[in-house]
């Protein structure tokens, strides 16, 4: 990202201090590179198409229909439908230390036709999950790793202004909308679970496991209060959230056990096999795949910071 928004610095024309656009083409979708370097506020921002902006430096406080005012900081992003207006502040930008934030339209029709290839991956039954869409409500997310490299590369490829540049937006746009899609559902089954319950048999395993996360639970028991075979729930589970239903159970031992470590002083091991782990061997190399350290090193660190 830097290399290029380095050479977007040297050849971009700055023609005001407030929100300077510079823009990219290609067929199906547009970068626009926005740069402020003053104090502002109420500044209004609307596009035509839908877009997906995402902050590079600084901070703003964005202002979106049907959701409560936010920080909006680098590493998060946000969907906004087309025609939605965006009320802006700039409580921090200076001409040495600009806000940066890129904003990517996407063809309504484009992101049509990903959005229903999705739907199909990842219905049940008619009116059961294959429902997705990004074209309702504003959508806030922090990005996750594929979303963030997904990022980088378009930004990268509309910089550059490759000759194949078409052909390589294209491809990964279907890739960025259907990593959004599977954020947008995650983040909606998961922090809204019991509003699913009653019609969806997704929502209503990550229930079933969330109540038994420290127990000894195997696929083939969810598959069966989901009822469905096991390989059509693994597959509509993992098309739907983006990650199989064993990496999900994983990662939430994984944060169970980091609350433990850091309010009790129970052993690592203990631990382990509090949150569901038959073997803390095994559980310290989970921890240090998801967290990049070891348990140990956690509570070492967690140590210093009292």
């Amino acid at each position: 990202m830097e290399k290029s928004l380095q050479k977007h610095s040297r050849e971009r024309k700055l023609t005001t201090l407030v929100e300077n656009c510079t823009v990219y083409n290609s067929a199906y979708s547009e970068l626009n590179i926005f740069e402020t370097h003053q104090i502002a506020e109420q500044v209004n921002l609307q596009f035509d198409d839908p877009v997906i902006a995402s902050m590079l430096m600084g901070k703003k406080v964005m202002h979106l229909e049907e959701m409560t005012s936010f920080d909006f900081l680098p590493g998060e992003s946000v969907i906004i439908p087309s025609g939605k207006v965006m009320r802006i502040d700039f409580p921090e930008a200076t001409k040495d230390n600009p806000t940066k934030c890129l904003a990517i339209t996407i063809d309504a029709q484009k992101i049509g036709e990903v959005v229903e290839a999705f739907n199909e991956l990842t219905v049940i039954e008619s009116g059961e999950n294959g429902n997705w869409d990004l074209t309702g409500n504003s959508f806030h997310l922090s990005n996750h790793g594929g979303v963030h490299q997904l990022i980088e590369r378009l930004t990268y490829t509309f910089v550059e202004g490759h000759q194949s540049k078409d052909v390589f937006v294209d491809l990964m746009l279907k890739e960025l909308i259907l990593r959004l899609l599977q954020t947008k559902a995650r983040h909606t089954l998961l922090e809204s679970t019991d509003n699913y319950l009653n019609d969806h048999r997704i929502a209503y395993a990550i229930q079933y496991i969330k109540k038994h996360l420290t127990e000894s639970i195997t696929i083939d028991q969810i598959a069966e209060k989901a009822c469905l075979s096991k390989s059509h729930f693994f597959r509509v589970f993992k098309n739907t959230l983006g990650v199989s239903p064993i990496d999900y159970i994983t990662s939430e031992r994984i944060k169970l056990s980091k609350k433990l470590i850091k309010n009790t002083n129970q052993q690592i091991s203990e631990i382990a096999y509090k949150v569901g782990f038959n073997n803390p061997s095994y559980f310290s190399k989970q921890f240090k795949k998801h967290e990049h350290l070891t348990p140990k090193e956690f509570k070492e660190i967690l140590n210093k910071n009292k």
